[in-house]
């Protein structure tokens, strides 16, 4: 299993506010996952027990509509984590992630996450600062979506 201290794509998200011990906390209990192409990482309604750091490849957050279309809502890249906004609200997600080509990904348990935030104020703070972002995000979609129905 490889070693979150030597990984780069720590250095695209949150992660990199983990101290060295926290790295090997993490390290230690995490999962390495691959997924092919089609694969679904996770289902709208299941509750995670972890989030996701994605080491390689692009999958796709979907939300299915009342009348059962898949809307497409974000792409997510190497280096983003999904599932985080779940865990960290503990509540089950929202929307639906495929694979769009083989993948690679680090599943770290909630437990990890919770004690990191517990014990570093600037991860906790790195975290706020994300879950801002995708609020600030869905607000502008959602402004753009309303005045586009209103002309």
């Amino acid at each position: 299993m490889g070693n979150c201290q030597h990984c780069i794509t720590r250095e695209f998200n949150s992660l990199k506010k983990l101290s060295k011990d926290e790295l090997k906390k993490v390290s230690d209990h995490k999962n390495e996952l691959s997924f092919k192409k089609g694969d679904v990482i996770f289902k709208e309604g299941m509750m995670l027990n972890g989030v996701y750091c994605i080491k390689a490849g692009k999958c796709k957050l979907t939300k299915l509509s009342a009348n059962g279309k898949e809307q497409i809502v974000k792409f997510i890249k190497h280096g983003d984590m999904l599932g985080y906004r779940s865990v960290l609200g503990e509540e089950p997600v929202s929307l639906s992630v495929v694979a769009l080509e083989d993948m690679q990904a680090c599943f770290i348990p909630k437990k990890d996450i919770f004690a990191s935030l517990d014990e570093n104020k600037e991860f906790s703070k790195d975290m706020f600062k994300v879950v801002c972002h995708d609020l600030k995000d869905a607000n502008e979609t959602l402004t753009n979506m309303a005045q586009k129905n209103g002309t």
